[in-house]
């Protein structure tokens, strides 16, 4: 009797802590109509938009994307310091106050920054492909697989299907999220 009752709080303990999780379709749920919004008002495709913040916080399963709002693993911002399991982490990681102040930041670099504003000149919201290749030789990440994985979430998922909402979404309100 003393098994079966801990395997089911077993059970119950992992089925909850996997529920807590977010998977790759809420995430996209979540954050869909901010990736489109944002693609309107920059020209940077939205595939590109939620499937790099996708790659790079794990669905927002990252410690970066957890504790410190970052969905794109932008670094900076002097040290910022969070707790993991009662010990203090000074993170390389810039601190965000909310997750959508982490994309307003991600288009604002990838419109204002020397070595990424070429792109938004240069590339339609259709450009996906030459998008994520772009961004990538323009250093954004150091792995020579980051474009082929981040394509790789955009094709399983179809995001690029998202690259072709018309405008009257993006005048839709866009959901505030502050986790």
């Amino acid at each position: 009797m003393k098994k079966i009752l801990l395997i089911t709080t077993l059970l119950i303990t992992a089925v909850s802590a996997f529920a807590q999780k977010n998977t790759s379709q809420s995430y996209i749920e979540q954050f869909k109509d901010n990736a489109i919004s944002i693609m309107h008002e920059t020209g940077i495709p939205a595939s590109i938009i939620l499937g790099i913040a996708m790659h790079e916080s794990g669905n927002g399963n990252s410690k970066i994307a957890q504790n410190l709002n970052n969905q794109f693993g932008v670094k900076g911002g002097g040290g910022a310091v969070y707790y993991s399991h009662k010990k203090k982490v000074k993170s390389s990681y810039k601190k965000y106050d909310s997750i959508l102040d982490s994309f307003a930041d991600f288009a604002r670099i990838m419109t204002e920054r020397k070595q990424f504003s070429h792109l938004a000149e240069s590339l339609t919201q259709y450009d996906y492909e030459k998008w994520v290749k772009g961004i990538q030789r323009a250093g954004y990440a150091s792995s020579r697989k980051w474009a082929s994985q981040v394509l790789g979430i955009i094709h399983k998922y179809n995001l690029n299907d998202l690259d072709q909402e018309d405008a009257a979404v993006a005048d839709k309100p866009v959901a505030q999220n502050n986790q």
